[in-house]
């Protein structure tokens, strides 16, 4: 099978899944803001992120000859592994609940702090535990130094939400009887919602909508508000930040996982029996996270959550409207996630954090399609541009802590 063994190759995956990774939640985003039901996009954004798995596993996994001690793909799914299958699964499992808890998140903070505070926290915590877990390969006085990074990002991530919503709360109470791009009455504008689900089109920009509202006004945020899936106006900071934390929590813990599940640190295998391969063990991760993802999101049609609106089977199976987006999103993310494991069984899971970089890449879709702090005071900019300062840093100090694993 093909192994990723040098620190440059390893590097490079992280270089590409830092791209993957921070350009799917924007794709999720788009659609949420179009009023595309969340489960339904979830749903399909599943599927094929278990897709993404498979190729990864019947390629990358099955170059080569299979040898005693490097098994490939097919192979190993007949051998005796299940201690480590079970922690592929733990990290699959985890992931899901964080990847679920950030399509609810993006509606309530936006896609830049979401990303943000969630990567941080995963940094944080996850970045700790893989070091130990990986015996200290990594540069002990680097890597810890951009985490103390990260952690700063954190704390500028949340003041930087608060600013913008207070900035948001401004526009919305100066909203002028006048603007011409609707009427207000009691805080409503007299917008026709647009509902994904009953048709519309699937492009990135709503041609119409834009001629309407501006990125930022108050006409644009009430507009988005009348248009998307999860009503967001009104509530308060708390609940956004609290799905946020929960999400990094969830994140931090899918990576260490993963490690045990191919480097086995706890010696839970019989004494003969290989390791994991990384893409036996992503296998397992992923469907682990499709099935909880499908059992939560089938439920989530008949019981929505935060306001989401009530849905069916039936009707999930005929909304076609945007299902081409959420399908290129699990494929995006799946893709992502193989690129840092493999890059982090090469140069250790720790350093492989780095792709929690993706905010940088959320961040810049954030601002081009959605508008995301147009028109915001100066304050907020100036929080925003510490924040990405930070995390830059930040992510250059991790990479800089690489090591090689024996």
């Amino acid at each position: 099978m093909y192994m990723v063994e040098s620190k440059g190759g390893a590097i490079a995956c992280m270089l590409f899944s830092l791209l993957l990774l921070g350009t799917w939640p924007a794709l999720l985003t788009l659609l949420e803001r179009r009023g595309r039901f969340p489960q339904h996009t979830y749903l399909d954004y599943t599927i094929t992120n278990l897709l993404a798995a498979v190729i990864i596993a019947l390629t990358f996994g099955q170059f080569g000859p299979s040898t005693p001690e490097m098994p490939n793909f097919l192979t190993q799914l007949s051998q005796d592994n299940w201690p480590s299958v079970l922690f592929a699964m733990a990290g699959g499992m985890v992931l899901s609940l964080g990847n679920l808890s950030t399509q609810y998140a993006f509606a309530f903070v936006g896609l830049s702090v979401t990303e943000v505070v969630s990567a941080s926290i995963t940094v944080v915590i996850g970045t700790t535990l893989n070091y130990y877990l990986d015996d200290k390969i990594n540069k002990a006085e680097i890597l810890f130094s951009g985490v103390a990074c990260f952690l700063v990002a954190v704390c500028l991530g949340s003041a930087v939400h608060s600013s913008n919503n207070a900035d948001n709360k401004t526009k919305l109470d100066n909203y002028s009887n006048d603007c011409k791009d609707g009427v207000r009455t009691n805080g409503v504008t007299s917008f026709k919602p647009t509902n994904f689900n009953q048709g519309g089109t699937n492009g990135l920009e709503d041609r119409d909508a834009s001629e309407k509202a501006k990125f930022g006004t108050a006409a644009f945020l009430i507009e988005l508000e009348n248009r998307r899936s999860i009503k967001v106006l009104g509530k308060g900071t708390f609940i956004g930040l609290t799905i946020t934390f929960f999400a990094g929590i969830c994140f931090s813990m899918f990576s260490p996982a993963f490690n045990l599940a191919t480097n086995d640190q706890w010696h839970t295998l019989k004494d003969g029996v290989p390791h994991l391969t990384v893409y036996t063990a992503f296998f397992y991760f992923s469907s682990f996270c499709f099935v909880i993802a499908l059992v939560l999101n089938l439920t989530f049609l008949y019981y929505p959550i935060l306001n989401a609106p009530k849905s069916s089977f039936k009707a999930y199976l005929n909304d076609w409207n945007g299902r081409g987006w959420a399908l290129l999103a699990g494929l995006v993310c799946g893709f992502g996630n193989g690129l840092q494991f493999m890059g982090g069984q090469a140069a250790g899971y720790a350093a492989a954090d780095a792709v929690q970089a993706l905010p940088l890449v959320s961040t810049f879709w954030g601002v081009i399609l959605f508008g995301e702090y147009r028109r915001s005071s100066r304050k907020t900019y100036t929080l925003l541009a510490g924040m990405l300062l930070m995390f830059t840093a930040a992510v250059a100090i991790l990479m800089a802590s690489s090591g090689h694993r024996k």
